[in-house]
C-alpha cells in the first residue's frame, strides 16, 4: 500500500475505532489518522505473531486487525494517562 492508502485507510480505521470505544475522542482529524495508521501496524504485528495473518491491504481481515489494534491503542493510552 502507499502512503496515501495508508492515510486514507487510518482515516477509516481511526473513526471505526472511536465510534465503537465509548470515551469521547480526542485528537481531531489528525489524531483519528495517526491512531488507525498505528492501530494496523500494532494490530498487523499482533495478527502476524499470534495467528499469522496481518494487514496485507484493502480487505476484511486487515480492517479488522487495524481496528482492534486501534482499540488496543485507546486502552493502552488511557490506561496510562490514569496511571
Amino acid at each position: 500500500m502507499n502512503i496515501l492508502s495508508w492515510i486514507v485507510f487510518g482515516l477509516i480505521v481511526g473513526l471505526v475505532a472511536n465510534v465503537l470505544d465509548p470515551a469521547p475522542a480526542r485528537g481531531g482529524l489528525v489524531g483519528t489518522i495517526i491512531l488507525g495508521i498505528l492501530g494496523a501496524l500494532l494490530g498487523g504485528f499482533l495478527g502476524d505473531l499470534l495467528f499469522g495473518t496481518g494487514v496485507s491491504g484493502f480487505n476484511l481481515s486487515s480492517f479488522i486487525v487495524a481496528v482492534i489494534g486501534a482499540l488496543v491503542l485507546l486502552f493502552v493510552g488511557r490506561s496510562l494517562r490514569r496511571a
